[in-house]
């Protein structure tokens, strides 16, 4: 059982590790076991609600990127209509990046349900993958440099993504994939991804906002009768004021990140990860 305290503590950390590269999942295992929470990660109930944060980070990303969705569904429906990506129509070829984007981490994520469930269980295991994590936004910033990026004024971001492959958006999306393992951050994988590829912390911020938005909310959806179907109400108001928590948290993550990225870069957040993760690792194992 979770109570509401428990749940609001979670659904918060969920909301800003969500979207900082830090893992969201990672978190979510990790600081109950230090808390010492009775905590059954594995079980059903736990999963449950944290389909249902992520589905409330969902939202809350959708809404705060309202205007481009608009524009990204505008044009993917002219592509449809005159059955071609036309390279000039920056939105149509944004919105085919994204849905060729989320398709690895929905394939991957079927395919390995069951194997990576059981990892919800281990706090240790989450604690060095976070390590892992650490290291990958160190190897990313190091790309980024080495390319000598220049950023762009933000009204030329989305044309700047838009100049992405397809094949470039597909290996960004199996990056992105890698967050399936609790220490792994979805927002920092293709973020990662996106920097190889050539982005700037800008733009690679802002497409893995976007991309991340379909991949949590499908996720969620699919989730979504687990959610309703509890006859235990202590548990749906728990979901409930964990989601809640996880939405005003999201919001106001998303809202600081699109600033920072602007001229900050994830050295920081590299640096959280590896000590975190060593931290942890070793409370954990004591």
């Amino acid at each position: 059982m979770i109570s509401i305290f428990q749940a609001i503590v979670i659904g918060l950390i969920q909301g800003i590790t969500e979207l900082f590269p830090i893992s969201s999942l990672g978190h979510s295992v990790i600081i109950p076991k230090l808390l010492h929470w009775n905590l059954n990660q594995g079980q059903p109930f736990f999963l449950t609600f944290l389909v249902a944060t992520h589905l409330a980070t969902a939202i809350v990303l959708f809404f705060f990127f309202y205007k481009e969705w608009i524009k990204i569904f505008k044009g993917l429906g002219r592509s449809l209509k005159n059955r071609v990506v036309e390279k000039s129509d920056t939105y149509a070829k944004l919105g085919w990046l994204l849905v060729i984007g989320t398709i690895p981490a929905g394939i991957l994520g079927l395919i390995f349900k069951d194997s990576i469930n059981k990892l919800f269980a281990s706090a240790r295991i989450a604690a060095m993958l976070l390590i892992i994590n650490g290291l990958i936004l160190f190897t990313a910033e190091k790309l980024r440099k080495t390319a000598n990026q220049k950023q762009l004024s933000s009204d030329k971001t989305d044309e700047q993504i838009a100049k992405l492959s397809f094949p470039k958006s597909i290996l960004v999306g199996i990056a992105q994939a890698f967050a399936l393992l609790p220490g792994i951050s979805r927002s920092g994988s293709s973020m990662a991804g996106s920097l190889f590829f050539g982005l700037d912390n800008y733009a690679a911020a802002r497409f893995s906002f976007l991309l991340a938005t379909p991949v949590i909310g499908a996720a969620a959806v699919l989730q979504l009768p687990s959610i309703f179907s509890s006859t235990d109400k202590p548990i749906r108001t728990a979901i409930l004021a964990g989601a809640i928590s996880a939405a005003i948290a999201a919001f106001i993550s998303v809202k600081f990140l699109v600033k920072y990225f602007q001229t900050k870069t994830l050295t920081p957040f590299a640096i959280y990860c590896v000590l975190a993760g060593i931290v942890y690792t070793i409370v954990l194992t004591v």
